[in-house]
């Protein structure tokens, strides 16, 4: 049986100092960037202690909290999806980008643009449905094989992933409009177009959170396979359905929010994992606190490498998760 007072002690611990990163993480995010602005005057406007209606007020609280705001959702999002994907599939380099998830998701969205959708519940559900779609196709796949079914993943969501990314480029190929290139821009993981306006459809994703943390002992019952989980009572098809609607929701809600970000979702499980263990009740709020810090540092650094103007952050994300990826797979083949 396990002893829950030293577990309870440690998910004080992880929480609060993952809590401190992430608080570290908003205020460096909110003082630094593109802007003249010195910090400590930025700084002072979000304390509350600088000019009201002043251009450091209007930065902070208009333009740069919305934007962390945002990346610290979709960091949280993506980093737990990946958490999840990993458990029900047992496989640790299992993660929505790579897996096809959110280039379905993206598909999705991209159609309810083009159709003129509004952002919720519109495009979410159209988002929803591609990302259904994709896992459904994928994890179709590897049902019922046993030796290859880990290459077969990697591979089915990797052909995934070019066959949405094919329709995709259709889609804008077809488009007349001037979205084009706000749609290509989005594609790369661009958080630029935040507003205070869209800020409450990223709620939803706290219910989710909540779902997946009341899931988290079934999540490490599932580690030792299906049949050793459903001996110890864990309701297998339940628990698997309700864990993959739930997470492809939320993915695609963030999805449509900032575009295609890569690779969170295998970075911040991978090094929890090795930090903290493989229990999910710690992993959760570790997952949704570091990967929220993790986004936040990323495009922190979007926006203040380049010389003039900014990067998407995806590609922050990508340069990376790819050379990680690469590695991740070469040990797992060894």
């Amino acid at each position: 049986m396990v002893d829950e007072r030293p577990l309870s002690a440690r998910l004080i611990l992880v929480t609060m100092v993952l809590a401190m990163v992430l608080l570290v993480s908003v205020l460096l995010g909110l003082t630094f960037g593109s802007s003249d602005q010195g910090g400590g005057e930025l700084l002072r406007a979000f304390m509350g202690t600088g000019k009201t209606h002043s251009l450091a007020s209007v930065i902070v609280w208009r333009i740069r909290l919305p934007r962390v705001i945002l990346a610290a959702t979709v960091g949280a999002t993506l980093s737990l999806g990946g958490l999840v994907f990993q458990a029900l599939l047992r496989n640790p380099l299992a993660e929505p980008y790579i897996l096809g998830i959110s280039g379905g998701s993206a598909v999705g969205a991209i159609t309810g643009m083009l159709l003129g959708f509004s952002p919720f519940p519109g495009m979410a559900l159209s988002a929803f449905g591609g990302s259904m779609l994709i896992l459904f196709l994928v994890v179709g796949l590897v049902a019922g094989q046993t030796t290859l079914g880990r290459d077969s993943l990697l591979l089915g969501g990797v052909m995934m992933n070019a066959f949405c990314g094919a329709i995709i480029m259709s889609l804008i190929s077809i488009t007349q409009t001037s979205e084009v290139h706000q749609i290509l821009f989005w594609l790369m993981g661009d958080l630029s177009m935040c507003s205070t306006e869209r800020l409450p459809v990223l709620i939803a994703v706290l219910p989710c959170f909540t779902i997946i943390f009341t899931l988290a002992r079934p999540m490490n019952l599932l580690l030792a396979g299906r049949e050793s989980a459903a001996a110890l009572g864990v309701n297998v098809r339940l628990v698997s359905m309700l864990l993959l609607a739930v997470t492809t929701f939320m993915v695609s809600l963030v999805v449509c929010q900032s575009g295609l970000i890569g690779f969170v979702g295998l970075i911040v499980p991978h090094v929890l994992r090795l930090l903290l263990g493989s229990d999910h009740r710690l992993l959760t709020p570790a997952c949704i606190l570091g990967g929220g810090a993790y986004l936040i540092l990323c495009d922190l650094l979007a926006r203040t490498l380049p010389t003039t103007g900014e990067m998407p952050v995806g590609i922050v994300t990508a340069l990376v998760g790819a050379p990680l990826f690469i590695l991740l797979l070469w040990r797992a083949r060894r």
